[in-house]
């Protein structure tokens, strides 16, 4: 099979439909002008005289926005998007043509339908992200944004999304050969439950919303108000929160979490059903509340860390969900992703908003931003905790098992400084040993010369949040109508004014210069977080209540929750066994089944692409098997009048509501 095959371009808006962009490359005088590393001179192309296929995705993969967002596509889309280019890849009757993938000038269009090929020559050609980015490198793309409104302040690139995708692939949280595209674009509809499976541990999804127990509850605050509230008002009952008729939406994802094992649920909103509807189920519930459209404090984001990892590392599944499931449960998911296998904010976002489109809104961007070098000083200071613990452990294992007279050399090394209390035999050699040194651990604060500077950085108020209100949507405003008068510079000979400076006390702001401070639920109750229980004992819960009181942002403490050993063998045979991914310090995270798509072991190196027109499609190249297999699914088979097509497209409906819920 020849080389050079797929290539990329553009058409001024509005783009010539397929059909006639074949009609005229028939002609040979209508050949394109193919771009090569020198940007002048003749075409670097060896054959002039080859046949050109036209075709695109611009109107049968389509981004639904929720506000001003277009990008992303999703998981969707970028698993037909790769099946679709390997058939034409390998369409016989098209083995002499030159592939042309093209979209209109448009920039939103352009950009997706480039990352789209990118993404192509990374998963199933297996090239890495800077080979995959390399051919479209002069091409300038519109960055992608968050799903709110007015100006973006945080914009991800195509880069970003290949990194995003590519640290997932190598981090055992995505495989093809499991991924299932009926049940992805079925379970992300809002009437079918709205969730996705971000990774194989996690799953972000709605609110269930049970009018009829917010209904009750009503009632019952009411009575109680008052005077003493009817029996039939309590929602305590966990037989009767079975025996009543649940939403369609409630009802799947009950059914679906008991069926695919989910071990914890986490509600991050205001309650809107009744949590015994998942404890009756052997599901674990938790309370981390925080405001729609802010960030969590350290207390949260710790707590939540802690406890998701202990349920994944016994093999569990976490579900975690806020009002829409896409603000603050795709911060504090990326937050793990971050803390555990080293995504960067931008990495993590991007992945998020492929998998589940809209994810991170708003400041909480610049949060995720902010805080990812802090998250990941967590991350090696628990390392090092683990490691110290592991290393203590089998000092203790070694002495107990050790010969009465050990090597002196040997003692020295390994011998604890207290020994173990059923250790009589040794107590007289271990006695006049050494203790073990400490590990010093790394700070996690930040250093004395910038406390100032942060203290002033946190007193700035934060802007303006996107809030769920029934108000008809705002109409964007062009950054290029805007009044540039302010922006003019004064002219070189003449000094800018003076300006009044005022004194302010060494100590800090006097109290009539200080800011405001807004409490919100979220900080007044930081302290008190719920963790709540299980349907069964307490001990056999992987959700332990903690005695901490720390208040809300600072830094909390990275001694992580032990689970007792009966609790272990508990979840041990609730979880069955299974492969999970295990953080250690010198040894890379083993890959995991999975449910979304995963890199295979990529071959031998290639070299760098040069443009476009170098991206080779070579005969008898490997590409993994999902590629071939189900191409029935979503690729129309190939005729004799007719190439290969896509199948009819599922549109997706918005979790956001005509209310314009954002976070």
């Amino acid at each position: 099979m020849a080389t050079n095959r797929l290539y990329f371009t553009t058409f001024p808006e509005p783009a010539p439909t397929s059909h006639l962009l074949n009609k005229l490359a028939s002609n040979p005088e209508n050949q394109p002008r193919v771009r090569s590393r020198p940007r002048a001179g003749p075409s670097a192309s060896p054959d002039d005289n080859a046949s050109y296929y036209y075709f695109t995705i611009d109107d049968q993969l389509l981004y639904l926005s929720f506000f001003q967002d277009w990008g992303p596509l999703n998981l969707a889309m970028v698993y037909k998007a790769c099946i679709l280019i390997h058939e034409l890849l390998e369409d016989k009757e098209l083995s002499n043509h030159r592939l042309v993938l093209y979209s209109s000038s448009d920039p939103r269009r352009k950009a997706n339908a480039a990352l789209l090929m990118a993404l192509y020559v990374m998963i199933v050609q297996r090239r890495a992200p800077w080979e995959a980015f390399h051919p479209i490198a002069e091409m300038e793309f519109m960055p992608f944004r968050d799903a709110g409104r007015g100006p973006s302040d945080f914009n991800l690139s195509i880069q970003d999304c290949l990194w995003g995708i590519w640290k997932a692939m190598q981090n055992g949280l995505c495989d093809m050969n499991e991924f299932r595209v009926d049940d992805y674009e079925y379970y992300e509809k809002v009437e079918n439950g709205d969730w996705n499976w971000l990774t194989p541990h996690f799953i972000a999804f709605a609110s269930p919303v049970d009018m009829n127990w917010i209904k009750r509850e009503k009632e019952a605050k009411e009575a109680k108000a008052g005077g003493p509230a009817s029996p039939l008002s309590s929602s305590t009952s966990s037989n009767l929160a079975l025996q009543r008729k649940l939403p369609t939406p409630y009802q799947n994802c009950l059914d679906y979490f008991e069926k695919k094992g989910i071990k914890l649920v986490v509600r991050l909103n205001t309650e809107l059903y009744d949590r015994n509807t998942f404890l009756d189920r052997g599901i674990d519930h938790m309370e981390l509340y925080f405001d729609d459209g802010t960030n969590p404090t350290d207390e949260i984001v710790r707590t939540f860390l802690d406890v998701a990892d202990r349920v994944i590392e016994s093999g569990g599944v976490v579900a975690v969900h806020c009002k829409a499931g896409l603000g603050r449960t795709g911060t504090l998911i990326g937050a793990y992703l971050i803390w555990k296998y080293g995504f960067t904010a931008n990495e993590a976002i991007a992945f998020m908003r492929i998998v589940r489109p809209g994810s991170v809104v708003g400041p909480q961007q610049q949060y995720m931003y902010l805080k990812q070098l802090e998250w990941v000083k967590w991350s090696a200071a628990d390392e090092m905790k683990k490691a110290q613990a592991t290393a203590a452990a089998a000092v203790a294992v070694a002495t107990v098992d050790s010969a009465p007279a050990p090597m002196p050399s040997t003692v020295t090394l390994v011998t604890p400084a207290t020994p173990p209390a059923d250790s009589d035999e040794n107590s007289d050699s271990m006695q006049t040993t050494p203790p073990l040194p400490k590990v010093a651990l790394p700070p996690v604060t930040p250093s004395r010369h910038v406390a100032t500077a942060a203290a002033r950085a946190k007193a700035i108020a934060p802007p303006g949040q996107p809030r769920k209100t029934p108000n008809a949507k705002r109409t964007a405003v062009d950054s290029d109508e805007e009044d540039e008068e302010d922006d003019t510079l004064p002219a070189l000979d003449v000094a800018p004014p003076a300006r009044k400076v005022r004194a302010v006390p060494a100590r800090g702001l006097t109290a009539s210069e200080q800011r405001p401070t807004r409490v919100t639920r979220s900080t007044a109750g930081a302290a008190n977080i719920k963790k709540s229980g299980t349907a069964g004992s307490v001990s056999d819960s992987p959700v332990k209540s903690s005695s901490r009181q720390q208040g809300p942002n600072k830094i909390p403490r990275l001694a992580t929750t032990r689970t007792t050993a009966a609790a272990s063998k508990a979840l041990a045979a609730a979880n069955g066994a299974g492969a999970r991914v295990t953080r250690t310090t010198n040894n890379a995270p083993q890959p995991t089944p999975s449910r979304l798509p995963m890199l295979s072991k990529r071959p031998a190196q290639t070299s760098s692409l040069s443009d476009v027109a170098n991206i080779k499609h070579a005969a008898g190249a490997t590409t993994d098997a999902w590629v071939n297999n189900n191409a029935a699914a979503v690729v129309v088979p190939a005729s004799k009048s007719a190439r290969p097509g896509l199948r009819s497209v599922r549109r997706r409906r918005s979790s956001f509501s005509s209310a314009d819920v954002v976070a």
